[in-house]
């Protein structure tokens, strides 16, 4: 009987992709523990008594003095030591979007020497000064530490968010690009890089980064939505897809989507841990 995984999915206040995140994680073989954010600060629920820690997208608290910033500040304030011991412990940390921005604003990440207080990376407007909502390609580091994107050379994810663009002093990029650190670009259709070219890096990242994780690949925040591409009939080609399938002799849908194995990386790990 396989090991089933505790995952911890904090709710509420705006966070709004909860039945999705959900539906994936179940599909990918977790449990899922969704409970609203307040039970967890309050001590109701224990981090500790989980293995995955999911820090879902959404709009927390309005975005009220910025993306992330409330949420960051009320977790700091009542599980700053927890978060640090269920790292050191092994667990693993995926900030998705708005998580993405908690967990710039934690200092999570990059989390550069263990050190997982210090700010050094942030999550600022579009630099088209718009929201985006589309799906976007991806190019992924394969000597990457990342544990959630292991096997994955390449993905198609969407996007949707007004406060993506990833930005941080020339000194931590080029500590991020050394320690393989910069785990998801945004990427032309032939998979070469975006180079900030619009649309195809939707917000104006800095060297054309959509995610990145921690030296240990355990901790991994990311602008794309993996829940969001939990079937293929999510993606706005998959009628194409599956004709050409067909006339290649292929089934159509048989493999799990791209967000879907994101999920199956992480839940591999850790029965393997």
């Amino acid at each position: 009987m396989k090991l089933r995984i505790r995952v911890l999915l904090p709710a509420g206040y705006g966070l709004n992709c909860d039945a999705e995140t959900v539906y994936a994680l179940e599909r990918a073989g977790a449990s899922v523990n969704r409970v609203h954010l307040n039970l967890l600060l309050q001590g109701g629920v224990r981090l500790e008594e989980h293995q995955l820690l999911v820090l879902m997208g959404g709009f927390g608290w309005g975005d009220d003095h910025g993306a992330g910033v409330i949420q960051a500040v009320r977790l700091r304030t009542h599980l700053g030591e927890e978060l640090a011991g269920f790292i050191a412990r092994g667990g693993l940390v995926i900030g998705i979007c708005n998580g993405f921005q908690v967990l710039a604003n934690l200092g999570l990440l990059p989390g550069f020497n263990g050190d997982y207080r210090t700010r050094a990376v942030a999550l600022l407007p579009n630099e088209c000064g718009m929201f985006r909502d589309q799906w976007v390609r991806l190019a992924i580091d394969p000597a990457s530490p990342c544990v959630f994107t292991r096997g994955i050379a390449s993905a198609e994810l969407p996007v949707r968010h007004g406060e993506g663009k990833f930005y941080a002093a020339p000194g931590v990029i080029e500590k991020l690009r050394t320690g393989r650190q910069i785990v998801l670009r945004y990427a032309l259709a032939d998979g070469s890089p975006a180079q900030g070219r619009f649309p195809d890096n939707p917000n104006g990242s800095v060297d054309d980064i959509a995610g990145i994780c921690d030296p240990t690949g355990r901790v991994f925040g990311l602008m794309p939505h993996p829940e969001a591409f939990n079937d293929w009939t999510n993606h706005p080609d998959w009628t194409r897809l599956r004709e050409r399938a067909r006339r290649s002799g292929r089934l159509f849908g048989e493999e799990p989507t791209v967000g879907l194995r994101i999920f199956e990386n992480a839940i591999r790990h850790l029965r393997q841990a």
